[in-house]
């Protein structure tokens, strides 16, 4: 018997895979694909890709953790086939079903050389993006640029850590604007996607002339272009070239233009001076990692889009993953969504024995056995300073600063109290510590160099 493939167990293959595998990878090749039917007598599920290229790699690299992957959400083995269909055949595939469901591809061009791109994924709107302190400019700016495509705030460059948003905010900005103007012709892509097809471009020498305008007609006949990781084009000179040429294009036509990044434009050494300064023509906004707080928050959300009921122990639960999965919103979802499957498949209810024992990866890595003495020394070899100099009570801005860094670190990134904290910084006051804590954060969200800093230091001490 042949039917659709259940959109909440699709997102949760999706989910999963992306956990096995690189951010980049999964972009590329999973994002993409369309679900179409699965045929539980026979048991194979079949999706759906007009990219050759992209097939081909997951024939040939993929199928063994995707089929693994279906069998862990359904329980039962499955065998994956993929159809190499136009865009057309997809989208006639995709007639009849709910608005929650994978759209086609939101552009349609003119030219058959170039169809490639990512669909808006349905999940990734306003109305599920949770507002915290560490995003909440970001957001603010996203709204407005959705709400009045290219009126102010053009180019729009959100930079973060991975797994922070940046992408869903990108998508977010999308859905509303298709909402609200559906004849806007919206474009979202990754770099990796750009210069690949630039490539393509390039190197068909019988037909060049036709493949290139075949290339720029699809990039500059739009109203507005998401275009994610763009440090991915550092170091690649043409690709940098013709982007450039794009940007200019759509800038002068007053068309929107949103790009991603894992850094602050300053901080692409590697990317033309000419492109860094455009990036940096209007709005930059980061985003950090999310404080306990609103991590707290995003597990409610995603419980509650899983029909889960918030109890007592989902709760505390919740506060588990929260207290241990600080940096990545991605893996924090992704921790809770694996506890949920796992329920279902052993039919066992949730609570905290039950997700330290399916969680025990993260809980027996998650802490990294970081003390403060681990920060103390990262610190000080980032300022090129000595321990001595940070316990002191020296006042001087280069060790009182570096000081209120690590304790602020410290905060963050240990269970360790405010007196044990101030205890290890030669004895000073509990109120000191909070002090510093409460310095360092207001000066993170003014200060985009010092965040950066800040957040190097986090992943150098993990």
């Amino acid at each position: 018997m042949k039917k659709k493939i259940d959109e909440n167990k699709w997102q949760d293959i999706l989910s999963e895979i992306s956990k096995n595998i690189t951010e980049v990878s999964y972009r590329t090749w999973f994002a993409p694909l369309t679900p179409l039917e699965m045929d539980e007598d026979a048991g194979v599920i079949y999706v759906a890709s007009s990219n050759d290229f992209l097939i081909d790699v997951l024939k040939n690299r993929y199928i063994p953790i995707f089929e693994q992957t279906i069998e862990t959400i359904y329980g039962k083995k499955y065998k994956v086939v993929i159809k190499n269909m136009t865009d057309e055949e997809i989208k006639s595939s995709l007639m009849g079903r709910t608005e929650s469901s994978p759209k086609a591809p939101v552009i349609q061009q003119d030219s058959e050389e170039f169809r490639e791109e990512y669909f808006l994924n349905p999940r990734y709107n306003f109305d599920n993006f949770i507002v915290g302190e560490n995003n909440k400019y970001a957001h603010a700016v996203a709204l407005a640029v959705a709400e009045n495509p290219a009126a102010a705030y053009n180019p729009f460059f959100i930079y973060g850590g991975s797994g922070l948003g940046k992408t869903h905010l990108m998508h977010a900005i999308g859905h509303y604007i298709l909402a609200n103007n559906p004849d806007k012709k919206v474009l979202y892509v990754s770099s990796e996607m750009f210069a690949s097809e630039l490539i393509k471009a390039i190197q068909d020498k019988k037909n060049n002339s036709t493949k290139m305008n075949a290339f720029k007609k699809k990039y500059r006949n739009i109203d507005v272009l998401l275009i994610d990781d763009i440090q991915f084009i550092e170091g690649k000179d043409a690709t940098q070239v013709e982007f450039f040429h794009t940007f200019n294009t759509l800038y002068e036509l007053e068309k929107q233009i949103v790009i991603s990044s894992d850094r602050h434009p300053s901080k692409l050494t590697d990317l033309d001076e000419r492109l860094r300064s455009r990036f940096q023509w209007n709005i930059v906004a980061d985003i950090q990692p999310p404080d306990y707080e609103t991590r707290v928050a995003i597990l409610r959300n995603k419980a509650e889009l899983e029909g889960m009921s918030i109890d007592d122990d989902m709760l505390e639960v919740i506060d588990l993953i929260a207290g241990k999965v600080k940096f990545n919103i991605r893996e924090l979802e992704s921790a809770l969504t694996r506890i949920i499957s796992y329920s279902t498949l052993f039919k066992q209810k949730i609570n905290v024995k039950f997700a330290r024992q399916n969680l025990n990866d993260i809980f027996s890595t998650g802490d990294f056995n970081i003390s403060c003495e681990t920060i103390k020394k990262a610190v000080c070899k980032k300022y090129n300073i000595k321990i001595a100099d940070i316990e002191s009570s020296k006042r001087k801005r280069e060790f009182s600063y570096p000081r209120q860094i690590a304790m602020y670190l410290c905060r963050e990134l240990t269970d360790e109290s405010l007196p044990k904290i101030g205890k290890a910084f030669g004895g000073r006051d509990h109120s000191t510590v909070k002090h510093a804590y409460e310095k360092i954060s207001d000066d993170i969200k003014k200060d985009s160099i010092l965040a950066d800093e800040i957040r190097a230091l986090k992943n150098n001490i993990e």
